[in-house]
């Protein structure tokens, strides 16, 4: 079964491998008020800091939250202005309504919302918003490459169980699991598509950062680039979910 300790094993590659999320998310959080200088953000599972380091930027100030000590010693090293708490999201205490916003980049999925979603509530202000983006790799709106074919036959091949718990890359899915005990609503969403070129060795970095791939998983979808002439084009795409708290029992 996948496990969140995978990427504290790889967390220098993790850190170099992964892309970075999209200019045009960011801008919509901007145009949207959501990124202001002086207000608080929570980063949960905040990874080496790809999302960190960008609400800093910001100038917001920025607690991250990240249970693996490798991957959250990358961050304090690239973002020491940051305060870290290495633990799990689930397991740290935060006094209420102390932060503007809660940010789940590419994490949601890892976080036990029974638990999470009643303390995200809590600990926003009045006026705070929990917002939530993951890049999908692999935009399923996109014409089929070759290599998203062999990627298929890879995925088609396995035996291992399913992630529990709704589809992570899948938006629908996803906004039902956020807002279905009636404590947030949506407030905004949008999608966005881009691509990047990847050579063989890229592919390899990148595939080994996802929890859910074997070694010899990604050996083949490394073969696979060879064997279509050494780079291919990805199709990938993001999206981004704004809620707000309803307050719902407060």
């Amino acid at each position: 079964m996948p496990s969140a300790t995978h990427f504290e094993e790889g967390a220098e590659e993790y850190d170099s491998a992964r892309p970075p999320y999209p200019p045009a998310l960011w801008d919509r959080l901007r145009m949207i008020g959501l990124l202001e200088s002086g207000k608080s953000a929570l980063d949960l599972g905040a990874g080496s800091g790809q999302a960190t380091g960008r609400l800093l930027a910001a100038g917001m100030r920025v607690t991250a939250i990240e249970p693996g000590r490798r991957l959250a010693t990358l961050l304090e090293d690239a973002h020491p202005a940051a305060r870290v708490i290495v633990s799990r999201a689930e397991d740290v205490e935060l006094p209420a309504g102390s932060f503007d916003l809660a940010v789940a980049a590419t994490s949601v999925h890892w976080l036990n919302l029974d638990i999470m979603l009643p303390k995200i509530s809590t600990i926003l202000t009045p006026d705070g918003h929990f917002v939530v983006w993951r890049n999908v790799f692999g935009d399923a709106d996109a014409a089929q490459t070759p290599f998203r074919s062999r990627v298929a036959e890879i995925v088609a091949a396995r035996h291992a169980p399913e992630r529990p718990g709704p589809p992570a890359e899948d938006l629908a899915a996803m906004t039902d699991a956020l807002t279905a005990s009636g404590l947030f609503a949506v407030e905004d969403v949008s999608t966005y598509r881009w691509t990047v070129e990847l050579d063989a060795a890229a592919i390899g970095r990148l595939f080994r950062t996802f929890s859910d791939w074997s070694p010899a998983e990604v050996e083949q979808a490394v073969a696979a680039v060879r064997d279509l002439g050494g780079s291919v084009v990805e199709h990938y795409s993001s999206w981004l979910l704004v809620l707000a708290p309803t307050r719902q029992g407060t």
